[in-house]
């Protein structure tokens, strides 16, 4: 049986490491604001008049020493934050196919937090996000000193929601399960985290293939390490139907592409343009099929 009470302590003092700490002191410390605005749009919006040149200032330092933001944009009074990814375009492919009113809902590997804000609008009855990385924490702390949700974000990782103290109706696992070198007993873990009925949404790389198998990446794909497999649509469906899914919909493939990842200046590091090869964009640069994606509805009795 997994403490997670423990896991919690020793996370939190990643909240300390001397990259993170001063940036959580300064958020703090950060002015408070009346009559802000939030517009929950493709770009999350906090907007207020009559801000000083003072504070605007200080709110494109700290956002600017939170890089590299992956997930958005956002746009913080006169600051806009053009993440790496366009986020709203997954959002809007997934949105037709949930229904959050009332519902308790987990986001897996949430990132800095931008997809939960993004279902406060559908009123659910609780959220949780799941991610141990303390600069995402941080960024989600950064937004969320002025949207002031009741979004709970937790330091653990997909592993512990089994051993979670509470069970959710539907549980969001983006961009995750290729990271983990056992992907059935994660599968096995999501399902765990789910009440009766729940319903999981997933979004995976996969590979084109009419069999039941997978590519296992020697050293990286498209220069991400840890990738350990890219299974075919039918080697995802047999993973999850062995973690015990009774119902799998495909919703969507697709191709990730320049218009959804791109180098921003606010990632200080290369993109998809340097992933893929110069001569074939259909390949990464280690010779693989480009990155696509399925997008997955997995459902439990």
């Amino acid at each position: 049986m997994t403490d997670i009470d423990k896991i919690r302590q020793i996370r939190e003092k990643s909240l300390f490491f001397k990259n993170i700490a001063p940036i959580r002191e300064q958020i703090i410390k950060l002015f408070d604001i009346k009559d802000v605005k939030i517009e929950l749009s493709d770009a999350i919006k906090i907007i207020a008049k009559d801000l000083t040149s003072v504070q605007k200032d200080k709110i494109y330092q700290i956002a600017k020493s939170l890089k590299p933001w992956r997930k958005g944009p956002f746009q913080v009074f006169d600051t806009f934050i053009d993440s790496e990814w366009q986020s709203y375009i997954k959002y809007g492919l997934l949105y037709p196919h949930f229904k959050l009113k009332d519902k308790i809902v987990a986001d897996i590997g949430c990132n800095n937090g931008y997809y939960m804000f993004r279902m406060l609008k559908e009123k659910p009855k609780k959220i949780v996000g799941f991610d141990p990385s303390p600069l995402f924490k941080t960024q989600f702390d950064f937004i969320n000193h002025f949207i002031k949700s009741d979004i709970i974000y937790e330091l653990l990782g997909v592993e512990h929601i089994g051993e979670y103290d509470e069970k959710f109706d539907i549980i969001f696992c983006l961009g995750v399960l290729y990271h983990r070198s056992d992907p059935i007993s994660t599968l096995k873990s999501l399902k765990k985290g789910l009440r009766k009925g729940g319903e999981l949404i997933l979004d995976t790389f996969i590979i084109d293939g009419e069999f039941e198998y997978a590519l296992t990446p020697k050293d990286r794909y498209s220069k991400i390490p840890n990738i350990y497999f890219i299974p075919t649509i039918k080697a995802l469906s047999n993973w999850l139907q062995r973690a015990g899914f009774k119902k799998i919909e495909l919703l969507c493939i697709k191709k990730t592409d320049l218009n959804e990842q791109r180098k921003t200046k606010w990632i200080d590091s290369q993109s998809l343009e340097n992933f893929l090869d110069p001569i074939n964009p259909n390949l990464t640069v280690e010779g693989y099929p480009a990155p696509k994606r399925a997008y997955i509805k997995a459902y439990l009795d």
